[in-house]
C-alpha cells in the first residue's frame, strides 16, 4: 500500500473532483505505479480532512476513468495500461479563448468569409407572412411560456432530419434553439464534469469549448483526409475512455470532407464495445443532399442525431432538432430547458410551420442552388492550388503555398479587407499537427460580384510572398 497523500489546497471546483484529477495527474506523473494500492477510502478521509463519501466519488471517477480496478475486500488500484500512456488534456484554464480566433466586434467595410449562414434568397418576405399568421393565430402562447409539446414540432424534425431511407421516430425529436443548443443538451443529458468527450482534431469548436467551459474535457482524434479514422478512435478509446464522441461525417467543418461507410459502420463498433454515446452533426448534411447511411441507422441506441436550418434555410430563426435514443429524449428536452431557459414559442412555431409547409425545402433548394454558384467561382479562383469543397458547400478549405502560416495569412487578409477562418478556429485541442490551411466561406455577402472581389484579393495574397507581414505572424 502507497503513503501517497495528495495535496487539494490550491484547487477549484468540488472536492471529489480536485482529487479525481490529482489522482490522474499523479498516475499520468508515474507518481503512482501501474499496481500501486490506493489508500483505503476512511483512511484517505482521515488524512486529507474530507468525508468518507468525497473520497468514495472521486475513487468512483477515477474507475470510470478506466484508471484505477477494486474489488470488495482488496482495494483499489491502478491499472497497467501496458505501453499506453495518457495523452495530456488541456484544461478549460488553459484551453483556446471562449470566442475562437475570430472578432468579438466586425470592422465595417470589410468583405465577410468567414460564415456559412445560410444564403440570403429572399427569406424575410417569407418569414413575415408565417410569423403575421402565427401572432394572429396564437396570441395566448406567445404571451406565456411554452410548456407543451406540440406534434407538429416533432413531426417537423423527424421530417428535417430524415432521409429516403431512415426515418426518426417522431416520439424521439427534441425542438432546439439550434443545433449548438442541442449538442449542449446532450452533453449535459449524458456526461457530468470531468467526463472526456472525443472530438476530431479539426472540428466545430464551439462545441468542444462549450465542452470545456461545462467542466467536460475534450481530447482529440487523429484524422486522415479530413475525417476521424476508426483505428485512433479506437485507441482513444482503450487509452482515453471518453464518454461521447462529437462527429460530423457530411461535409465536416472545416474539411468539406465525407465519411466513408466503411468507417461509419467501424466507429460504431468501437462505440458499441467501448460504451461511447455518438452525437451525429448532420448541420451541413441537410445542405449538400448527401443520401448516405446515418450513424443513428447504424447505432440508434446510443446516437443522438442532430440537424438544423442554418445553413440550408434560415440562421436567423435558430431552428434545429435531435432525434434521440429513445429512452432519452424526455431527458434531453429537460437538459435543453436547462442549459437554454426553454424553447421560445414564436421560434418552435416558425420552425416547424416552415418544415410541415414544404417552404423550407422550397429555401433549401434556392439556397443550394446560389451556394452551387459560389462554390463554382471559388473552384475557379483557386484553379492550381490544393483545397477540398463540394459542389453545394458554403466554404472551402485551401491549404497555403509556402512560406504562408495560416495565422499570418488571416492577419494579411484583414489588413486587405477581407475576413476569414484560420485552422486554430477550428482546433478542438492542443495538437502538434500543423495543417497550413484556411477556411473561405461564401454565403454572407449579397452578390456573387462581392463573393469574387473577396476570393481574388485572397488569390492574389496567396500568390505574393509574405515577407511584408511578418510582423503579423
Amino acid at each position: 500500500m502507497t503513503n501517497w497523500l495528495p495535496e487539494l489546497k490550491h484547487g477549484k471546483g468540488p472536492l471529489y473532483l480536485q482529487l479525481a484529477e490529482r489522482i490522474e495527474s499523479d498516475i499520468a506523473d508515474g507518481v503512482l505505479a501501474p499496481g500501486t494500492k490506493l489508500p483505503p477510502q476512511r483512511n484517505l478521509a482521515f488524512d486529507i480532512g474530507v468525508t468518507i463519501g468525497t473520497v468514495g466519488r472521486a475513487y468512483n471517477l477515477i474507475r470510470e476513468r478506466g484508471l484505477v480496478s477494486g474489488e470488495v475486500g482488496r482495494g483499489t488500484y491502478v491499472i497497467d495500461h501496458g505501453e499506453a500512456k495518457l495523452i495530456e488534456l488541456p484544461t478549460a484554464q488553459n484551453s483556446q479563448p471562449f470566442g475562437g480566433t475570430r472578432a468579438h466586434i466586425i470592422p465595417p467595410g470589410n468583405i465577410r468569409l468567414d460564415s456559412t449562414a445560410a444564403i440570403d434568397v429572399g427569406q424575410s418576405a417569407i418569414m413575415d407572412r408565417f410569423l403575421r399568421d402565427i401572432t394572429k393565430n396564437y396570441p395566448a402562447e406567445i404571451a406565456s411560456y411554452s410548456r407543451t409539446l406540440p406534434p407538429s414540432w416533432q413531426l417537423a424534425g423527424s421530417r428535417w432530419l430524415g432521409s429516403s431511407e431512415w426515418r426518426p421516430d417522431i416520439s424521439s425529436i427534441v425542438p432546439t434553439l439550434g443545433a449548438h443548443s442541442a449538442i449542449l443538451a446532450i452533453i449535459a443529458a449524458v456526461t457530468v464534469p470531468g467526463d472526456r468527450i472525443a472530438f476530431e482534431d479539426l472540428s466545430y469548436c464551439s462545441a468542444a469549448r462549450s465542452a470545456n467551459l461545462m467542466g467536460r474535457r475534450s481530447i482529440i482524434i487523429n484524422t486522415e483526409d479530413g475525417s476521424a479514422t476508426p483505428d485512433d478512435f479506437e485507441r482513444l478509446c482503450a487509452q482515453q475512455h471518453p464518454k461521447l464522441v462529437f462527429l460530423m461525417p457530411s461535409l465536416q467543418n472545416p474539411t468539406a470532407t465525407t465519411m466513408s461507410e466503411e468507417h461509419r459502420r467501424a466507429i460504431v463498433e468501437t462505440a458499441r464495445r467501448y460504451n461511447v454515446w455518438i452525437i451525429e452533426d448532420e448541420i451541413y448534411g441537410s445542405l449538400v443532399g448527401l443520401d448516405h447511411v446515418k450513424l443513428a441507422e447504424l447505432a440508434p441506441e446510443r446516437t443522438f442525431h442532430i440537424g438544423g436550418l442554418s445553413k440550408s434555410v434560415t440562421a436567423g430563426v435558430r431552428g434545429g432538432w435531435v432525434a434521440c435514443p429513445p429512452h432519452l429524449t424526455s431527458r434531453v428536452i429537460t437538459a435543453h430547458k436547462m442549459v437554454t431557459g426553454g424553447m421560445p414559442f414564436l421560434m418552435a412555431e416558425l420552425g416547424a410551420q416552415l418544415v410541415n409547409s414544404g417552404e423550407a425545402d422550397a429555401i433549401r433548394i434556392k439556397v443550394r442552388e446560389e451556394t452551387s454558384e459560389r462554390e463554382t467561382l471559388a473552384r475557379s479562383i483557386f484553379s492550381g492550388f490544393e483545397f477540398n469543397s463540394h459542389p453545394y458547400s458554403p466554404f472551402i478549405w485551401v491549404k497555403l503555398p509556402e512560406p504562408w502560416l495560416s495565422a499570418t495569412f488571416k492577419s494579411a487578409a484583414l489588413n486587405e479587407g477581407v475576413l476569414i477562418d484560420d485552422e486554430d478556429e477550428f482546433k478542438a485541442g492542443r495538437t502538434e499537427k500543423t495543417f497550413h490551411r484556411v477556411r473561405f466561406g461564401y454565403s454572407v455577402p449579397g452578390t456573387k460580384q462581392e463573393v469574387a472581389s473577396g476570393l481574388n484579393i485572397l488569390r492574389r495574397l496567396m500568390e505574393t510572398d509574405n515577407t511584408s507581414y511578418d510582423s503579423y505572424s
